[in-house]
């Protein structure tokens, strides 16, 4: 070992890419193995997409009790969350909290770009390129790598034409100023409904003096009801946290225990039942409403009345009838990830809040002043794009990542992501993705995903060792069942229904290929245990 307490590049273990959660899960359990791990992470701070993602409003959609490690119950007492639903600010101090208490930072490089990994095929090792801040190559060397780079993080910047002409600041809500941004007295324009618009909409309305909202597909948002964490919730979870986090493990996300599902079905309900059912997880708030009935993702029929009772909601909240009929989405509600967010539909109350509809007439081009849409212009001198993410798949196709025979992952995934448990890619020996396609990561708190992963990492690194093998890779065969079993699964659900970044439909030019598995936490974590418990079925050990 190294006085920094790393090993000689030769000599690694694992080589981790990412200085997120996953990264730093990974690492803290690598070393309790006694393996050498080094991290390598562009930012200049641990955190992942909560040190980018810093745009005003930015907060998890899942509770904090829940959002959060279980792998030390001394890190789970000691740590008091502020609101029931963490703002970024706070998640990057856990994520800081989390790399000092454990000691991690000196196996840690930030500033560092991963442009290529190679796998070489006669020493059995990956051979990992990277630059510095300073722009200094540097080589490592190690028996495993580790993607932990996470599947929303490389922002989605569409080809606006004339984008580059725009005089004033354009702000992606993925990549965000370190700097506060003062919207006082600004004339505003949003391009985006997701997930992140509604979060950051409400608050450039409260300074904006104009803010002008293009919408393309309107989103689903259900309340959050975020405020104070309560302490008496926080201390009924702390008295019995593995309990807890047992619970959650049971359910298909992996979170959302205190309101578990019914299992009835919506359609066998009367009106009046079904009605209560509905109010009574809205004022619950967050992803609980879609499990008021358990047929509300399987069945369109079902999943059309609690999509009505939310576009009631809308024009309930929302003063203009015109304006409330542009934000009531007609697409089943779930395809796309449904937002958690709190007074995003009363914003469009205020005065200074415009609502443009540029499904029908697409946006043409950003001129200096603004943008044009079925031939009008709109004027403003700011503009935010909440376009999201390349997900899944982006950041892993930006990397010159080569596998046995020099194979290309570009060329591996020219059709879509193939691989096998979420985890492997056959043709790319002793590399393991964190939270990516063909896992249940989209559809679950993805820290405790993200737990799940590096466990099962750790125990295949350890059986390997015991069993005295050099490499795990997956097989054709295993993949191709395991990619027809996520599509199989996807197609029993509503998530077909509609183009969501879950088929990769967001970016021009991506492969249409439904991405996560929707077959729930359980299942999946059962099938991995099964494949571990069966020496490994499906991969080709040397």
């Amino acid at each position: 070992m190294t006085p920094n307490g790393t090993s000689p590049a030769d000599a690694l273990d694992l080589l981790i890419v990412g200085a997120g959660f996953g990264g730093l899960c990974m690492l803290h359990k690598a070393r309790a193995m006694g393996l050498s791990a080094l991290v390598l992470e562009a930012a200049p701070s641990v955190g992942g997409t909560w040190y980018a993602n810093r745009y005003p409003g930015a907060r998890v959609d899942v509770q904090s009790l829940e959002y959060s490690f279980s792998f030390s119950e001394g890190l789970q007492q000691e740590w008091q969350w502020t609101e029931r639903y963490a703002s970024q600010p706070e998640l990057l101090r856990y994520a800081n909290h989390v790399a000092d208490r454990f000691d991690l930072r000196s196996g840690i490089r930030l500033n560092t770009c991963v442009t290529a990994a190679c796998f070489d095929d006669d020493d059995q090792r990956w051979e990992v390129r990277g630059t510095r801040e300073e722009g200094a190559p540097q080589t490592w060397r190690a028996r495993f790598v580790v993607l932990a780079s996470g599947p929303l993080s490389t922002p989605n910047t569409p080809a606006f034409p004339g984008l580059e002409t725009f005089a004033g600041p354009v702000l992606h809500t993925a990549a965000w100023p370190h700097a506060p941004v003062d919207f006082g007295g600004r004339y505003v324009g949003v391009i985006g409904t997701g997930s992140s618009a509604v979060q950051v909409i409400p608050r450039i309305a409260q300074q904006a003096a104009s803010v002008t909202v293009f919408q393309r597909t309107a989103a689903y948002v259900v309340p959050a009801h975020n405020g104070p964490l309560d302490p008496t919730q926080e201390a009924r979870v702390k008295a019995d946290y593995p309990g807890f986090r047992a619970r959650n493990r049971q359910m298909r996300t992996g979170f959302g225990c205190d309101v578990p599902m019914n299992p009835n079905s919506a359609l066998a309900a009367s009106p009046e039942e079904r009605d209560a059912a509905f109010e009574a997880r809205w004022r619950v708030g967050g992803f609980c409403l879609l499990w008021a009935f358990g047929d509300l993702m399987t069945d369109l029929q079902a999943n059309a009345l609690v999509a009505e009772f939310v576009r009631g909601k809308i024009r309930q909240t929302v003063h203009d009838p015109a304006t409330a009929a542009l934000l009531s989405p007609h697409q089943p509600i779930g395809c796309k990830r449904m937002c958690v967010a709190d007074d995003y539909y009363e914003t469009f109350n205020r005065p200074n809040v415009h609502l443009v509809d540029v499904s029908e007439q697409p946006i043409e081009a950003i001129t200096p002043s603004g943008l044009r849409t079925g031939g009008r212009e709109h004027a403003f001198d700011t503009l935010v794009l909440a376009t999201g993410f390349d997900a899944v798949t982006g950041t892993l196709m930006r990397l010159d990542l080569r596998g046995r025979g020099g194979l290309r992952i570009q060329d591996k995934w020219r059709n879509g992501p193939l691989n096998y448990l979420g985890l492997t890619v056959a043709g790319f020996p002793n590399l393991f993705n964190i939270a990516g396609a063909g896992s249940t990561s989209a559809f679950t708190s993805v820290i405790l995903s993200i737990e799940h992963h590096v466990d099962w990492i750790a125990d295949c690194i350890a059986w390997l060792d015991a069993q005295g093998h050099a490499t795990i890779e997956a097989t054709d065969e295993a993949e191709s069942a395991w990619v027809a079993h996520v599509n199989a699964v996807a197609a029993h659900t509503v998530f077909l229904s509609c183009n969501s970044w879950y088929l990769g439909a967001n970016i021009p030019g991506k492969p249409r290929m439904f991405m996560p598995l929707a077959g729930g936490f359980p299942a999946y974590a059962e099938r991995c245990m099964a494949v571990a418990s069966g020496g490994y079925e499906g991969f080709s050990l040397r």
